[in-house]
């Protein structure tokens, strides 16, 4: 009898436990939000279009620091220590996803006709490239920062554009907040791209 009421006293110990450590934020690995880069640009509907030769527009994932080819989004905390945010993962990496939401923006935004890279064999067109170079939380300032430096070049090699674009959005550093102002900020600078692209005469 003494050896099942231990028992029993022990189990309501660990149960008790269990419950004030969820409370104080132990007990167990907290939930991980995922997130994803959507469009913010308005849905067109169903889309039909036709190119001429050299006039449809490839996008190119970017390439990226170490630091960006993981699926976690980095905190800079000084200029040479970077971390990452907790409990917080992205879908994909920085670099496809922020390719995907380039090639849909400019879908939906502009008249031209879009292939990725995959379809370069059918007509590359005019081809987009660049360097993905800030894509995470910057603790210094409390912003999200997007930094894209893209890159416009004709199939025949013989014009090509460079600019770099730059979009911020406030987040107080947690998993929440970082995610939902990365797609505001990186929706600003495919934005502004595909402006860019829609403007260009290739």
């Amino acid at each position: 009898m003494r050896l099942l009421l231990g028992m029993s006293a022990i189990a309501l110990a660990l149960s008790l436990g269990g419950c004030m450590g969820g409370l104080l934020g132990g007990g167990g690995k907290a939930p991980t939000t995922l997130v994803t880069l959507t469009p913010e640009a308005a849905e067109p509907g169903q889309i039909a279009r036709t190119a001429a030769a050299g006039q449809t527009v490839t996008i190119a994932a970017p390439s990226t620091a170490r630091e960006l080819s993981t699926v976690r989004v980095p905190v800079q905390l000084t200029p040479s220590d970077v971390q990452y945010v907790a409990n917080l993962q992205l879908a994909d990496t920085p670099a496809k996803l922020f390719a995907n939401l380039l090639a849909e923006t400019v879908r939906r935004t502009t008249n031209r006709v879009v292939l990725d890279s995959g379809q370069t064999n059918l007509d590359p067109g005019l081809l987009v490239s660049g360097e993905l170079q800030r894509f995470g939380y910057d603790a210094s300032t409390g912003q999200v920062v997007v930094i894209y430096d893209g890159a416009l070049s004709t199939s025949a090699g013989n014009r090509v554009e460079t600019r770099r674009f730059t979009a911020t959005a406030p987040a107080d550093g947690t998993g929440p907040s970082v995610g939902p102002a990365l797609n505001r900020a990186a929706n600003q600078v495919a934005t502004d791209v595909a402006k860019w692209i829609g403007s260009s005469g290739a």
